[in-house]
């Protein structure tokens, strides 16, 4: 019998639950669709990874069919020209996924066409996890201990599907023009990345083998790779957790690595603690999660805005950050902390924006993940870190990138620095900026804003919705 498998965030053959059953079944339809309507659009960096998992997978498997448009009316339709009785998936846990699926899974219904769906995407369901009241966690370390107290089940074996095709129409993926073009701002994204399953493992493999031990010490150290780089390839689904936590709970039995597996493995349960509470409280993707901060007066700063998106605000560790991301498509994390609290404490403009320049320019955009973070950094979310905890980015430049590397990278401007004005050169003399062939305002930007006065201001606006 044949069975199409609608591919989603779960760009994969391994440990694909989906693709197992159906599989099992008989013949296999796979099949993407670029739905550009029900949900919220992909932002263009996510565009681009798209694209080259899309071709990876439709290596993998010999054959993958595309479509874009309303699920709800290609997947009657597909069902119909494959002679397919059963339609699978992978269940996708953001707001508009789940009303697209509704919608889905009436249409077949209505054409007399099973569904049968499955959880591939996070180690448990978030329908499963819940408090001593049977109701959803809001704070992370009780459900951390709630869900380390849980068995992660273990990955699957790759499937060996059937792949039935011919015949079928599809897109050419050349006409969804995922790619950028003029300009082409990607250009060299590929000495960083490598989209698709083969790409995940190795990543996987790499980080085992040189980074993993070393991680409890050494995340935050912005000039070394200490961080796995896996999150792309979770978001789009290429590893799925279940693989990387099997690996990395076998890695942590050696001698010495124990402490560092059981802190990456804290860091994937707060990417499922994001999935949790985005499908428990689906306003949190658009609305603040603290009720108070509707009162907050932000600013309204295109200009600051800009400065920021460019990395021209004056402060090193911030413009480093946000020139890796526009030349990458990635941030190191405690990067993302320090530009996120700089946009919505320093500039105080909404978080509201940061998220939206993330979700364009993050080959890991995600969602739940996005705005969960950018509203923890806010302090206007779930288990958030408090509003008055503001980030000096010169004291966190000096903690996390002490001889400069970090910044000397994204920021070559500033190289011939001493290191003690590396992450403040508004602090230097005129002799000193001059033997570095810097004049600030011409070759790097002088601060757009006060760091002491900044943060005064900050406080205070934060005091004002908290009378």
């Amino acid at each position: 019998m044949t069975t199409i498998v609608w591919f989603r965030q779960d760009l994969r053959i391994g440990d694909n639950p989906a693709l197992a059953a159906a599989a099992k079944r008989g013949p296999v339809v796979p099949l993407y669709i670029l739905d550009e309507d029900e949900r919220r659009p992909l932002g263009a960096a996510s565009r681009w990874w798209l694209h080259h998992s899309l071709a990876a997978l439709e290596k993998s498997l010999g054959g993958l069919v595309l479509r874009r448009g309303d699920p709800a009316k290609i997947l009657p339709q597909m069902a119909k020209a494959a002679g397919a009785n059963v339609v699978v998936w992978n269940r996708c846990h953001e707001p508009d996924a789940i009303a697209c699926d509704e919608h889905v899974v009436a249409a077949l219904n209505k054409a007399d066409i099973a569904v049968e769906s499955f959880n591939g995407h996070l180690l448990h369901d978030p329908s499963e996890v819940k408090t001593k009241t049977g109701g959803p966690f809001k704070v992370y370390t009780p459900f951390w201990r709630a869900y380390r107290a849980r068995q992660a089940p273990p990955p699957q074996r790759a499937a060996r599907p059937t792949v039935q095709i011919a015949g079928i129409a599809s897109d050419n993926m050349a006409s969804w023009t995922l790619l950028p073009k003029k300009p082409n701002w990607a250009a060299g994204w590929d000495k960083y990345w490598t989209p698709g399953e083969t790409g995940a493992q190795a990543r996987l493999d790499a980080f085992l083998r040189s980074d993993l031990k070393d991680y409890a010490t050494a995340r935050d150290r912005m000039a070394g790779r200490n961080t796995s780089l896996l999150s792309p390839h979770l978001h789009f689904g290429e590893i799925s957790p279940r693989q990387v936590w099997a690996r990395v709970a076998l890695a942590g039995d050696k001698p010495g690595v124990s402490q560092a597996a059981a802190k990456f493995e804290a860091e994937l349960g707060w990417r499922e603690f994001c999935a949790h509470l985005i499908y428990h409280f689906p306003t949190i993707a658009t609305d603040n999660w603290r009720e108070e901060f509707d009162k907050f007066q932000w600013r309204r700063s295109a200009a600051d805005l800009k400065a920021w998106q460019r990395g021209e605000t004056g402060y090193p560790m911030v413009d480093a950050g946000m020139r890796e991301l526009w030349q990458t498509g990635w941030m190191h994390n405690r990067v993302r902390m320090i530009v996120a609290s700089f946009l919505v404490k320093h500039l105080r403009i909404h978080w509201r924006d940061g998220e939206a320049w993330f979700w364009d320019t993050l080959v890991d955009a995600d969602l739940a993940n996005n705005t969960g973070n950018w509203q923890w950094v806010a302090g206007s979310g779930a288990d958030a870190s408090p509003y008055f905890r503001i980030f000096n980015p010169m004291v966190q430049g000096a903690k996390f990138d002490p001889e400069g590397e970090y910044v000397r990278r994204w920021c070559p401007e500033l190289k011939k620095l001493p290191d003690k004005y590396i992450h403040a050169p508004f602090e230097a003399d005129a002799d000193v900026l001059e033997k570095a062939g810097i004049k600030l305002g011409r070759d790097y930007p002088k601060p757009i804003v006060d760091h002491a006065q900044a943060r005064e201001e900050a406080l205070a606006a934060y005091k004002r919705i908290t009378r």
